[in-house]
């Protein structure tokens, strides 16, 4: 068998090719962590939780009020929501003004 320079480049072209694509797939995540605050359950119990603490303090908060409050409450897991922040909160605002356009703005 008669291997010329441009078959050589080329197997270790196609070579390189797969390896590069193995290292790629093996650097980025395959699995969700344990700690991910931006799946679908994880919204549901942060707007839960804004939901109880607006009705505990009757509508008389501010975003930051309730930043606080949000935080402050007993059923807040601060571990699993390591990232929460005030801009969190006023996504939070937001999407429920757009899932319930009947409610009062806050």
């Amino acid at each position: 068998m008669d291997f010329t320079l441009t078959t050589w480049m080329m197997l270790f072209f196609i070579l390189f090719i797969i390896l590069g694509m193995w290292k790629v797939y093996a650097f980025l995540p395959n699995k969700a962590l344990a700690d991910d605050d931006t799946t679908k359950e994880s919204q549901e119990q942060l707007m839960q939780l804004m939901v109880k603490v607006i009705e505990e303090n009757e509508d008389k908060l501010t975003t930051t009020e309730l930043y606080e409050k949000m935080k402050a409450d007993a059923s807040f897991d601060a571990k699993h929501f390591w990232r929460f922040n005030q801009n969190r909160v006023n996504q939070l605002l937001e999407l429920y003004s757009l899932q319930n356009p009947h409610a009062r703005s806050m």
